[in-house]
């Protein structure tokens, strides 16, 4: 097995950035974690990755073992550390991986900075439209009719405070139902990953930012409700590939039709059968091989070209 190594980059904007870099590989690929993870989450995937492939897991700001200094405020700050990051240790010409929070993160950084990734698979990924924050309800599920509209108003709300009070209290037990019931659908970590995962959600520093900075989060060309699109889409012309699960519990069928819809002919669609959420643990070996296929084929579609 090749080692993996946690790394430490300072970038220019005074924060710290942590990093699992796989040992050996010639095609780069660069791995975004979702809300309530970090690097460590991808450990599986960072193991089964074809040897061909050079692997790196970014901590996103306020995430694992990175810095917190500045807090964020829109989803664009995750995505500017990522090309800090990336000018940092010298990485470009790379497929981009984002799971949930990460697939938003990608997007824009895909948008944003054209010249680095070569191509983007979005993991049950949030919408171009962004993920709405709605207030909880008496039943305690999310009142659709209710999508709330600042960072205040998302720090008063009880999904947020439940789940923060469950990070201060190391309240392992409250994190273990949750992901239970939302999102390890078929399969669940063996025992000491799991011991390992719930641990290192208690490390986020940002969830009320986070939560925030998605639902005003919108890339598309239209209006999502509370926030005007920011037309970004059109500046993202490497291939895409949109895989959801159909028992994704989190990431709803309507936010993966709104990408499908938004990315149209530019992006190929997956649907990962039987997963939830975490197709990562679901369904490793299948996502392995979409993944892989995903790289290859856009490896080979350039070279015909040339």
């Amino acid at each position: 097995m090749a080692l993996v190594s946690l790394k430490k980059v300072k970038l220019p904007n005074g924060e710290e950035i942590a990093y699992r870099e796989r040992e050996g590989g010639t095609e780069k690929v660069l791995l975004i974690h979702g809300n309530m993870t970090s690097s460590v989450h991808w450990d599986v995937v960072i193991e089964g990755l074809d040897e061909r492939f050079k692997v790196f897991a970014v901590d996103l700001r306020g995430f694992g073992e990175s810095s917190y200094q500045q807090p964020v405020t829109e989803i664009k700050d995750f995505a500017d550390d990522v090309k800090l990051f990336c000018d940092e240790i010298g990485l470009e010409g790379f497929a981009i991986v984002g799971w949930s929070l990460g697939g938003t993160v990608a997007q824009q950084f895909c948008a944003d900075y054209p010249e680095y990734a070569e191509r983007l698979f979005l993991l049950a990924s949030g919408s171009s439209r962004g993920y709405p924050h709605f207030a909880t309800g008496e039943n305690g599920l999310p009142d659709t009719s209710r999508r709330l509209a600042t960072l205040e108003e998302v720090k008063r709300d009880t999904k947020t405070k439940l789940v923060q009070g469950a990070y201060d209290a190391n309240n392992y037990d409250f994190l273990r139902q949750t992901w239970d019931m939302l999102i390890y659908r078929k399969n669940k970590p063996e025992k000491e990953r799991y011991k390992k995962y719930l641990k290192d959600m208690t490390t986020q520093r940002n969830l009320a930012e986070t939560y925030h900075s998605l639902n005003i989060f919108n890339i598309s060309n239209v209006h999502n409700g509370l926030t005007q699109g920011q037309d970004k889409i059109k500046d993202i012309t490497i291939p895409v590939l949109i895989a959801w699960g159909d028992e994704d519990l989190v990431v709803t069928k309507q936010m993966t039709e709104e990408l499908i819809e938004d990315y149209g002919d530019k992006a190929e669609y997956k649907d990962l059968t039987g997963s939830g959420h975490s197709p990562v643990i679901d369904d490793l070996p299948g996502l392995l091989e979409i993944m892989e296929d995903f790289f290859t084929a856009k490896k080979e579609v350039k070279q015909k070209g040339r």
